[in-house]
């Protein structure tokens, strides 16, 4: 398929052919499902804990007399119904992890490349090159493209100048192109992708050649 190109000024320049095993597979709304809560769940430290009645620092000995005080029957400083005492049922420290196949987590990225794709949400633009940070001319070119609302902008690499460039602008975002995710485009609605970034991402997610192994590509 076939992609418009456009330049600073928002004109569409060219025409950039990309690979149909990426840019248009049909959507999977399962395995994006998926993907995402798989990536947001690995995402997690899972460090939370609290203290059980057995790990908190108190004496054992016995409130008070067991009858004749008036009060409830209490044996323990670091009984759960206490201020101070132990928590009941509280976290503790756990892997949240969960494991994706490769090609699974791969067709989810194709999914949404290819809803972007369709739905006119992928810019193509010839290159972002800044000599020094320009926060004034990378807005312009948003505005040219369009963009108003929240966006992430791809590179090839990471770009020093366009990050400082982009830093300040809300809600845009700026990522390499191999490190692409599905959090990272479904929290975005627009996606401008330099001609570079799109080869890249051709070459990464692209149909492998025969006699290749997933392990290689």
């Amino acid at each position: 398929m076939q992609l418009p190109v456009h330049n600073h000024a928002g004109e569409v320049v060219d025409q950039i052919e990309v690979s149909d095993y990426v840019f248009g597979v049909p959507f999977n709304n399962a395995l994006v499902h998926q993907a995402m809560v798989s990536q947001m769940a690995n995402a997690r430290q899972g460090t939370a804990d609290s203290k059980t009645r057995g790990e908190v620092a108190g004496s054992t000995k016995k409130l008070f007399a067991q009858k004749h005080t008036g009060n409830a029957r209490a044996g323990s400083i670091k009984s759960p119904l206490r201020r101070g005492g132990g928590v009941v049922f509280g976290p503790h420290p756990r892997d949240y992890r969960q494991n994706l196949p490769k090609k699974m987590r791969r067709l989810a990225l194709r999914c949404l490349l290819s809803a972007k794709a369709k739905d006119g949400d992928l810019i193509a633009i010839e290159e972002l090159n800044f000599a020094e940070p320009k926060t004034k001319e990378m807005a312009k070119i948003l505005s040219a493209l369009g963009v108003d609302s929240k966006a992430m902008v791809v590179t090839p690499q990471s770009e020093e100048n366009v990050i400082k460039s982009t830093r300040n602008i809300p809600g845009i975002e700026i990522i390499p192109a191999g490190l692409l995710n599905v959090v990272a485009l479904l929290n975005h609605k627009k996606l401008i992708i330099t001609v570079e970034a799109l080869r890249k991402a051709d070459e990464l997610w692209g149909e492998k050649p025969a006699g290749v192994s997933d392990a290689a590509v």
